[in-house]
C-alpha cells in the first residue's frame, strides 16, 4: 500500500486531518492515550509525534494502543512489535515519553478491558478507513458498527476521528451498488494515472491485490462475506449522533496543510469543507471524508 500512499493524497489527507483534530483536542494535556483501530505501519503518527515534541511548554507523555486485524490488506509487515519499536525510536528522538501497546485482533473482538484505558489520560480514538468493515444491523444482530461507537462513547474520549470512503454500498441493491462501485473506483484509478503509468509494476501489484480485491468483494459478495460496506457521511453522522457524540470542528491549520499537500499532486483534486467535515474529491466527485466527534 506504500505506493498508493505516495501516488495519491488519500491516506495523507486522512492522516493530517485526523492528526490536526487530535492535536487540538489534547493541546493542554500532559498524558495522551491514542487508540488506533487500524494501526497498519504506524505511519500516521510520525507527524503527530514530531508536532507534540515541538509543543511549547514541553511534550506530553504519549501512549498508543495499536489495533491490527492480521487478515486486513492494510495489516503491518513484521509484527506490531516492530511498529512500536519504530515509533518508540522516533519519540525518543523528539523527546516525547512514549509507550506502545499492540493488539492483534479484529475490531469485532474489541472490548473495553482490552484497550487498557487509565484514569487521568486524555483519550483520542482513531477510525482510519476501518469502520466500513464492521457489519451493521443489516448483516448481524450484534451490529458491531454501532456497538463499537457506543463502546468508545463509554470511554468519554476527548476526540474521535473518522476517515471513510464517500460511497453508498452498504445496503444498496446490486445494480445501484455496482454503479456506485464503478464510479468510485474509476475515479480512484484515474487519479493514480497522474503519478503512475498503468504498466508500473508496483501499481499493478497494488491494484490486483488490494483495490481489485475490494471491488470483487463489493460486487461479488453478499451477507457476512461482503466486508466492504461503505456509507456516505450523512449515514455516519446519524450513527455517531445515536451513540451520543457531538461534532468536533477540524483544525483550520490542518485544513491549510492539506490544501498545500494537494497542490503537489494535481489541480484536479478538490477539497471542500462542509458542516465541519472535509471532503477530498477528484474532479469534484467526493471520494474520502474526514470528520471528528466528542
Amino acid at each position: 500500500m506504500h505506493i498508493l500512499y505516495e501516488a495519491c493524497p488519500y491516506f495523507k489527507f486522512g492522516y493530517e486531518s485526523a492528526n490536526g483534530a487530535i492535536a487540538e483536542a489534547v493541546k493542554n494535556e500532559s498524558f495522551v492515550h491514542i487508540i488506533d483501530f487500524q494501526i497498519s505501519q504506524g505511519g500516521q503518527w510520525v507527524s503527530l509525534i514530531r508536532a507534540l515534541g515541538a509543543r511549547p511548554g514541553g511534550p506530553p507523555r504519549v501512549r498508543i494502543t495499536g489495533i491490527d486485524d492480521p487478515r486486513s490488506s492494510f495489516a503491518r509487515q513484521g509484527g506490531l512489535e516492530l511498529v512500536g519499536q519504530r515509533l518508540g525510536k522516533l519519540a525518543e528522538m523528539c523527546g516525547v515519553p512514549f509507550e506502545f501497546h499492540g493488539a492483534a485482533l479484529c475490531c469485532t473482538e474489541v472490548e473495553i478491558e482490552k484497550l487498557g484505558v487509565r484514569n487521568g489520560e486524555a483519550l483520542a480514538v482513531n477510525f482510519p478507513l476501518v469502520l466500513h468493515h464492521m457489519p451493521d444491523e443489516s448483516v448481524t444482530v450484534e451490529n458491531h458498527r454501532d456497538r463499537l461507537l457506543r463502546l468508545v462513547k463509554r470511554l468519554s474520549p476527548n476526540v474521535v476521528t473518522l476517515v471513510e470512503q464517500e460511497a453508498n454500498t452498504n445496503t444498496a441493491p446490486f445494480l445501484p451498488r455496482f454503479v456506485e462501485t464503478m464510479n468510485h473506483y474509476l475515479a480512484v484509478f484515474e487519479s493514480i494515472d497522474v503519478k503512475l503509468a498503468r504498466d508500473h509494476k508496483e501499481r499493478i501489484n497494488v491494484e490486483q491485490h488490494c483495490l481489485a480485491r475490494e471491488v470483487v468483494n463489493l460486487i461479488g459478495c453478499e451477507g457476512v462475506e461482503r466486508e466492504e460496506r461503505h456509507e456516505p457521511l450523512g449515514k455516519w453522522r446519524s450513527r455517531f449522533h445515536m451513540a451520543g457524540f457531538k461534532p468536533y470542528p477540524l483544525s483550520s491549520y490542518a485544513n491549510a496543510t492539506i490544501k498545500g499537500l494537494l497542490e503537489s499532486y494535481s489541480e484536479k483534486y478538490t477539497l471542500e469543507e462542509r458542516d465541519g467535515a472535509l471532503y477530498l474529491g477528484w474532479k469534484n466527485q467526493p471520494l474520502i471524508t474526514s470528520c471528528a466527534w466528542r
